[in-house]
């Protein structure tokens, strides 16, 4: 496994106020066994599930597009009030259960002192890691959120969005055009449901049937899986050929023409983006100094209606 440490002593989060810049060792002497006991929990998870990397890497990208780095996308539903977790794009989010457990440990040993916002943090850190990609050190300091909408969901990226759209999502959080290709490397882990990319293999527009940017036994393949009348509710695909491995595979497999999502192909559609995407198939060293950088700084994101308190339940306010 590739090893980067990337030590960043504070960053300067994006956000609409001022805000508590975030610490490497903000808990030092508080809950000095807090990332140990993390790892545990996540790795105890993976043994019965192989999809949990993917899980709760998609789970904090999901949580930091919406208020910031929050937490917010851990708390339940309440009666007609639905949370994030529950609007349309988060569905098929799963895995809490590791967070969760995670809390209860940290809980444990260092009562109402860390953040669940933290812990999701480090447990998408965790993912990435114990699937032998890089490891970094983890920025700390994030506070929970109070609120949690479903209809906010609406802002997270769609898997059918163009590159101008995609370029507007990201800047709009302080992300670069580097951040956006290197950050969709972490396609490498993970599944695609039928309905996400339906739209690249059955009526693609008014006189192509398939996207013509799939290579077409790749497509024959994807329609094999996903027929038009797709009555299998959890048909779909893998991100990449090495689903459980965080590798940069997902580059090569985006120039062969073996993308799945619309997103995915965006990025060769300008010459900046392509020739990041070519950076990144051809070194998985680059791709991974990158990844570290972008997830660092994605992952201090914050706003002023983001984060408020420490949470004792990450799904429950205080």
């Amino acid at each position: 496994m590739v090893t980067i440490l990337v030590a960043l002593a504070l960053f300067i989060l994006f956000s609409s106020s001022s805000v508590n810049a975030l610490s490497l060792n903000y808990y030092d002497k508080t809950c000095p066994r807090l990332e140990s006991t993390i790892t545990s929990a996540v790795k105890n998870a993976m043994i019965n599930d192989k999809t949990v990397p993917a899980a709760l890497l998609r789970m904090h990208f999901h949580d930091c597009f919406i208020r910031g780095c929050d937490a917010s996308v851990l708390l339940a539903s309440k009666g007609n009030q639905k949370a994030e977790r529950d609007g349309p794009p988060n569905i098929s989010l799963h895995a809490f259960y590791v967070i969760d457990n995670a809390k209860k440990a940290v809980e444990a040993l260092c009562p109402g002192v860390v953040s669940c916002a933290d812990i999701l943090a480090l447990a998408a850190r965790d993912a990435v890691a114990l699937s032998g990609g890089p490891t970094w050190q983890v920025p700390k300091g994030r506070k929970d959120g109070r609120t949690s909408t479903a209809n906010d969901t609406r802002q997270l990226p769609f898997p059918t969005f163009n590159i101008s759209q995609l370029q507007q999502s990201f800047s709009q959080r302080g992300l670069s055009l580097e951040d956006l290709v290197a950050l969709s490397g972490g396609h490498t882990l993970g599944f695609a449901h039928c309905s996400s990319f339906q739209n690249r293999i059955h009526n693609f527009n008014a006189s192509l049937d398939i996207d013509p940017s799939l290579q077409p036994s790749f497509a024959a393949s994807l329609r094999s899986i996903c027929p038009a009348n797709n009555k299998v509710k959890n048909a779909g695909t893998t991100l990449d050929s090495t689903t459980t491995t965080f590798d940069n595979a997902y580059y090569k497999l985006l120039l062969q023409g073996k993308s799945i999502f619309s997103s995915d192909q965006a990025l060769l559609t300008t010459p900046k983006t392509k020739a990041l995407v070519s950076k990144f198939a051809s070194s998985q060293q680059k791709f991974e100094e990158a990844f570290v950088k972008s997830m660092i700084k994605m992952s201090s994101i914050t706003t002023s209606t983001g984060g408020q308190e420490i949470r004792l339940d990450c799904k429950v306010v205080r």
